[in-house]
């Protein structure tokens, strides 16, 4: 095992895109910014992926070493096919008062934006952060005349009622998750 470990691919984020962004005075208020990730930002992202995925493979009853192990393939699997497959895309860091506490991976392209991932510390959330990111994300597209698309799992009734919320349908339904969709003229 030692050895397969060895032989996996470094984890790395593409060069940031160019530009700037601008959030919402709101968020600004709260002391809210985005920057780029960074590698430097892969331990901590690795760590809030363990936080959140635990409880789903708790009752496999795996002795922690193993289901950290498990998590971080997961979490290493993830992150590379974000990288390769979302090569256009934004991956950026939310930060309260210069302290990580999430992550918002953006493409930003026509004919819609994508919603590739948006993920929040247990602590940062339930104040309407991720409501206000997501808006945020939903600004810029109708800014440019596009909508945005985004995929959750099945079992995510809370992220898909939050989607629908903000007027998110859902417009495909795959194995493992629902494509959901938003259209700029819906604001």
């Amino acid at each position: 095992m030692q050895a397969a470990l060895s032989a996996a691919p470094s984890l790395a984020f593409p060069p940031p895109r160019d530009g700037h962004l601008d959030l919402p005075a709101p968020l600004e208020g709260r002391g809210i910014g985005l920057r780029p990730a960074t590698d430097a930002d892969i331990g901590w992202l690795r760590a809030l992926f363990r936080q959140l995925r635990a409880h789903e493979f708790a009752p496999m009853g795996w002795p922690p070493q193993a289901l950290a192990a498990f998590l971080d393939q997961q979490f290493a699997m993830q992150h590379l096919h974000y990288t390769r497959h979302y090569e256009r895309g934004e991956f950026l860091v939310v930060e309260r008062d210069g302290a990580p506490v999430g992550r918002i991976y953006l493409q930003r392209s026509a004919p819609e934006h994508l919603l590739i991932d948006i993920t929040l510390d247990p602590h940062a959330r339930g104040a309407g952060l991720g409501s206000a990111l997501i808006r945020w994300a939903q600004d810029e597209a109708h800014a440019r005349g596009r909508g945005m698309r985004l995929h959750v799992e099945h079992g995510n009734h809370g992220a898909r009622r939050l989607y629908e919320r903000l007027g998110f349908a859902v417009a495909d339904t795959l194995p493992t998750h629902s494509l959901m969709r938003w259209e700029a003229d819906m604001r």
